[in-house]
């Protein structure tokens, strides 16, 4: 059912410490800062030739991700993404196979535009999986 790994999600409390260490220790291409509201973050997606780094920041304490930062200060990975081709077909038969699928069960538009979900990490390793439609 999932495809290739779309990302490495890191949350981080200082997007732009975060994005100088990338682009300038690391030397990677780094992106502009991308506001999703929605989702209550700031991202920047680091390119690799493989795949993504993707870098969150949480826009207030109110954000899905403030809690998790507060106890990483210094960051840490906080999810990864699978794409998927279909993403209620997988959403589907996650659920029927009991996988509990975050929020409302109804995809979100990502970073990338396309449709996404989130699965409970109790149920994958103690992972938080993000699911995208490719």
């Amino acid at each position: 059912m999932i495809g290739r790994l779309n990302h490495v999600a890191i949350a981080v409390a200082d997007l732009d410490a975060a994005t100088a260490t990338y682009r300038d220790t690391l030397g990677a291409t780094v992106s502009g800062v991308l506001p999703l509201p929605d989702h209550g973050v700031n991202t920047v997606f680091v390119e690799l030739p493989n795949t993504k780094i993707e870098l969150l920041q949480p826009l207030d304490a109110m954000s899905p991700i403030a809690a998790f930062v507060a106890r990483n200060p210094a960051g840490g990975i906080h999810h990864v993404c699978y794409e998927v081709d279909d993403i209620l077909a997988a959403r589907d038969k996650l659920q029927a196979e009991g996988a509990r699928v975050l929020g409302d069960g109804e995809p979100t538009t990502g970073a990338h535009g396309k449709p996404v979900l989130f699965l409970h990490p109790k149920d994958f390793c103690g992972t938080l999986i993000e699911l995208e439609q490719v």
